[in-house]
């Protein structure tokens, strides 16, 4: 592991400073008193101890230093900020952790004290039937809490958590959507064929309306126009008559169409169920009904960020809980070398964790989950220069995500030049899994499925609409069970809109939906896979030639994004040469792509647009016959010595290999 390869020459002596709930800052941070009166020990805050460090880093930078934190929650009333003076080097590293296996959590909101069940008439009769004499409310005024964000704005609206899990802003339908009866904008547009409305102003076909205007700041939330495409905005205007909703400008970027999907929230008359709430910003009340008994369990989110590090060197976060932020619970901006390890990250209102510029900064071994947005998010290199950053996301469990902001916000994202993202383990959640954007990344040994749950026209692993984009690498993973609702459903690997020069290599697609598709691109190569009852297992069209000839036309979109890359020159001429001679070709035919020495059962082999047919190197696939798997009913697609792929050149694929990985970080497998 690259994170083993960079830090394996640490030396291990150094200074060691402790932090704890019953310390002092005015004590030495040693671990425990030296006499009974308890003259000494550790530090109470992480802010003495993050000054003490400072001071020694400028006295003793040779030296290591650990900050160890013991058992214990910790409210911090302001994000740590880690920067330049807070760095290491790699002789004398820098680690902030937990003490031995104690539970430390550095959580970025309050906990909420004083319920009381509702007692107001006015506020009861607000209520539905169902919940009077089950909801209760707390008065944040009383305890000290003015700011509450904004509602749905991303990263900065205050959120309820309750026994470590997120609780629902109160709405209508509890689950699921409804759908859009008719349009009534007036001002209709057509896309790709699809009538719609370019403004926001449709009826429903229920009626809601009564209880609804009585609400203050009313929300909806929808896939307005396609089913890859959601946004949260307000109502400005309720008919009950005509059972017309108008919402507030902006109007969704892509309008509305009649029969796409939303849910109403933040409605105190729709909190109906144990789990919801409801804040009034102008009485600053809060309204809950718990799902369990009470207790203390209750935490709104108030910081927007739990740790920041800003051009920091050689720093590790290891071993502890984050949560209760409302924006990204770790964000990475420059520097290099820092490590987020071993930690369990969850209930935040954005990302996990950012990485944002700099060289090779890694988050491994973490268990991240309940994000409102995506997971990690490495992005980092210089594109004109082909020079790699290096970020990795390795051995991460990363789970339920993007449960605000549905769609392009992935369990990893990579963005820039030369990031990696190897054996996570990565499921349910809404629309993508990775999400990929430069060149030369590595997408390896991650399981991915029951991902795209909730989107159509997605995929597991997606890119697209940049030639320049090349150089990419899937390999190793296994993509299994796999579908998507609305129009167009799933991909496992979904190279989009002409996306170009990726290898799709040594994967397993089990029930993968449609697994590798080509979606009008150029020399792209799909070689030695195993596709299991996939519907189908490779797609090439040639979509540049008709619907999207405006965009690969010349001056248009396609190759805008190419002249802005210095394409012509070294290196990258020398690196992608088929980019030189490209604009010469018939840059909108797919050309250059080879499918090779795959392995097809069950399911369906191929969907081939005529029109891409020419541009299709296939050769020595193995198709429609038995592969002689070693136990395919137990799901173990690695071949038998006697099966038929051995001679047209297929080479093992490291199953065994896939997925997380017991180390240093990550003593256990299971969450």
């Amino acid at each position: 592991m690259l994170f083993a390869l960079c830090w394996g020459a640490v030396p291990a002596a150094g200074t060691d400073y402790f932090v704890a709930q019953n310390g002092n800052d005015a004590w030495s941070g040693t671990l425990a008193a030296p006499n009974a009166a308890k003259s000494d020990g550790p530090f109470a805050s992480v802010d003495r101890a993050r000054a003490v460090v400072r001071e020694q880093r400028k006295s003793k930078p040779q030296e290591p230093v650990t900050i160890q934190l013991r058992g214990s929650v910790y409210d911090l009333a302001h994000p740590l900020a880690l920067g330049t003076e807070d760095s290491g080097t790699r002789e004398a590293p820098v680690v902030w952790r937990n003490f031995q296996d104690e539970r430390v959590t550095l959580t970025g909101g309050r906990t909420l004290s004083g319920f009381q069940l509702v007692t107001d008439n006015g506020t009861l009769q607000r209520l539905p039937a169902a919940a009077r004499g089950k909801v209760q409310e707390v008065d944040l005024k009383a305890a000290g809490l003015t700011d509450f964000g904004e509602v749905a704005a991303d990263g900065k609206q205050a959120e309820l958590f309750f026994n470590a899990q997120p609780m629902t802003l109160a709405r209508w339908p509890n689950e699921g959507f409804i759908r859009i009866a008719q349009v009534t904008g007036g001002k209709p547009i057509t896309v790709h064929g699809i009538q719609g409305d370019a403004l926001g102003k449709f009826t429903i076909a229920e009626d809601r309306f009564p209880q609804w205007s009585q609400e203050k700041d009313l929300r909806v939330c929808g896939y307005w126009f396609w089913d890859w495409s959601d946004e949260r905005q307000k109502v400005k205007t309720l008919d009950p008559r005509t059972r017309t909703i108008e919402l507030e400008s902006p109007p969704h970027h892509y309008g509305y169409r009649t029969g796409q999907r939303f849910y109403v929230f933040n409605a105190l008359s729709e909190l109906d169920s144990p789990g919801e709430w409801y804040l009034d910003r102008q009485q600053a009340k809060l309204y809950f009904w718990p799902p369990t008994a009470m207790g203390d369990g209750a935490a709104l989110s108030i910081l927007p960020t739990v740790i920041s590090l800003k051009n920091a060197a050689w720093i590790t976060v290891r071993g502890m809980v984050i949560e209760h932020t409302r924006g990204t619970a770790i964000t990475i901006d420059g520097g290099e070398e820092v490590r987020i390890a071993g930690c369990l990250i969850r209930n935040v209102g954005s990302w996990g964790v950012t990485i944002q510029g700099g060289r090779r900064h890694g988050v491994v071994g973490c268990d991240i989950l309940q994000t409102g947005e995506g997971g990690v998010s490495l992005s980092g290199g210089d594109r004109p220069t082909l020079t790699a950053a290096g970020h990795f996301a390795d051995n991460n469990h990363i789970h339920h995500y993007a449960r605000l902001i549905r769609t392009y916000r992935p369990a990893v994202g990579l963005t820039g030049v030369g990031n990696r993202a190897a054996h996570n383990v990565i499921h349910d959640a809404p629309h993508t899994a990775i999400l990929n954007s430069g060149n030369d990344h590595i997408i390896e040994f991650n399981e991915i499925h029951h991902v795209c749950q909730e989107t159509g026209d997605v995929g597991a692993f997606y890119m697209g609409r940049d030639w320049s984009m090349r150089g990419n690498i899937v390999r190793y993973n296994y993509f299994h069970d796999l579908s998507g609702p609305g129009l167009h459903g799933a991909m496992a690997v979904y190279l989009d809109d002409a996306a170009s020069g990726t290898t799709i290599f040594g994967n397993v697609f089990y029930r993968a939906a449609r697994a590798a598709f080509i979606g009008g691109g150029r020399d792209n190569i799909v070689d030695n896979n195993v596709f299991v009852d996939c519907k189908p297992s490779v797609h090439v069209d040639a979509r540049g030639v008709n619907w999207m000839s405006a965009t690969v036309a010349p001056g248009g979109f396609m190759h805008q994004q190419l002249a802005a890359m210095p394409y012509q020159h070294p290196p990258w001429s020398t690196r992608y040469p088929e980019l030189v001679r490209l604009p010469q070709e018939t840059p909108a035919a797919p050309r250059g792509n080879i499918v090779r020495r795959n392995i097809s059962t069950v399911g369906v082999w191929l969907a081939l647009e005529p029109a891409a047919q020419a541009g299709v190197t296939f050769e020595k696939n193995l198709v429609d016959q038995d592969p002689s798997f070693v136990d395919a009913p137990r799901l173990n697609f690695q071949l038998r010595p006697e099966s038929a792929a051995w001679t047209l050149g297929f080479q093992k694929i490291p199953i065994e290999k896939i997925g997380l990985v017991q180390d240093e970080w990550r003593t256990r497998l299971k969450p």
